[in-house]
């Protein structure tokens, strides 16, 4: 029975040992890639440059194409073997000295408990209060002003209330300051601490300068679209004034507390309680196990 090869298989029967078949250099590749630049460019210059542009896309199309069919030019070309040897004048290899606490890096490595940043977050909420409550009394004469407004960010009726009402005080508007100053604070407080760790050499320049003006500004701009009125009545010096303190109170507070490790740098049985070091008493050596 006769065996009917193919040209591929002709190709590697007559392929001298020792030599590699690649493509045959061309240049009509560039030659269709000019003439597509020449086409779009005449769309801004003149339509004389776009017909030079399609004449050589066009020529470098079919020159492309009678290249590779039906059948690739190719080029034989000789390999040349390399032996590699690798060598080096160490006689030990150098590693990085690592602990084995060490292994998995995961910055930061010490944070600040859930509590440091409730208390910080409180602490702050005071001292943004007392200042809240002298602009109250040294420029709009009534330290139920300043709490009134604050209300007013949930509760706007606050705001329809008038002069002598708004600068009185009001028991519902009141409870909302309250309630909404102390769950802002506390979680501001929380975001704190949680931040502070990534930024150890200058916590209060973060907290107590920086952040605050990325805030208010924040707060300017949307709050004038939102609501206007509210902020029409806002002292925004006072404002910023008020956050500045809250931001440095609060730093104080957080960085005072003891920091913790982070818990990723902890293994799983431990985060999950699986083992307790220190509560389970070591087994002896000579102890039998169950």
């Amino acid at each position: 029975m006769a065996t009917v090869l193919t040209t591929e298989q002709l190709n590697e029967t007559c392929r001298t040992p020792g030599t590699i078949e690649v493509p045959a250099p061309t240049a009509w590749p560039f030659i269709l890639a000019f003439g597509a630049t020449l086409l779009f460019a005449g769309l801004v210059t003149s339509m004389s440059v776009s017909v030079l542009g399609a004449a050589l896309a066009l020529a470098g199309c079919v020159g492309w194409f009678r290249a590779v069919l039906p059948h690739a030019q190719e080029e034989t070309i000789a390999v040349v073997p390399e032996e590699i040897r690798l060598a080096t004048d160490r006689r030990v290899v150098e590693r990085i000295p690592v602990l084995p606490d060490q292994l998995r890096a995961w910055l930061p490595v010490r944070t600040y408990p859930i509590s440091s940043g409730v208390k910080g977050g409180l602490a702050g909420s005071v001292a943004m209060a007392v200042l809240a409550c002298a602009y109250g009394v040294l420029k709009a004469g009534s330290i139920w002003y300043p709490i009134n407004l604050l209300a007013a960010v949930v509760y706007r009726e606050s705001l329809r209330l008038g002069p002598a009402q708004l600068y009185s005080f009001h028991a519902d508007a009141f409870a909302i300051a309250f309630i909404l100053h102390g769950l802002v604070s506390i979680f501001v407080g929380l975001l704190y601490g949680a931040m502070l760790p990534m930024f150890p050499r200058r916590p209060i320049v973060l907290g107590g300068l920086i952040a605050p003006a990325l805030w208010s500004g924040l707060l300017y701009t949307i709050l004038g679209l939102l609501n206007p009125l509210l902020a029409s009545h806002i002292d925004w010096f006072w404002f910023v004034a008020s956050q500045v303190a809250f931001g440095i109170v609060a730093d104080l507070v957080v960085v005072r507390q003891e920091s913790i490790p982070t818990r990723e740098n902890v293994s799983f049985v431990l985060r999950a309680g699986i083992e307790a070091p220190g509560t389970i008493p070591s087994r002896e050596s000579g102890e039998e196990r169950r």
